[in-house]
């Protein structure tokens, strides 16, 4: 699998946080920032990754985010370290 396909599954992912209406709107709306830097083409895969992995760590540390919505988000954070 390449790593645009690994992309597109992560993408998947964050369509889920970003529809759940358990998590805190801010969160839904930065897994929107990270969906749209992810299919930025133009821009170097290393630099999307970094970028939308910077975003997820802001989201991860937010107090307010239940159980649930840290545990997706270190998934994708993984899944996009692997990606690299």
């Amino acid at each position: 699998m390449d790593a645009e396909q690994k992309l597109d599954q992560i993408i998947v992912v964050l369509d889920q946080l970003a529809e759940d209406t358990s998590v805190p709107r801010n969160i839904r709306r930065g897994a929107v920032e990270c969906k749209e830097r992810l299919q930025k083409r133009d821009e170097a895969l290393d630099v999307r990754t970094a970028s939308a992995i910077f975003k997820l760590d802001e989201m991860a540390n937010d107090p307010n985010i239940p159980l649930h919505g840290r545990t997706l988000i270190w998934n994708i954070i993984s899944q996009l370290e692997q990606v690299k």
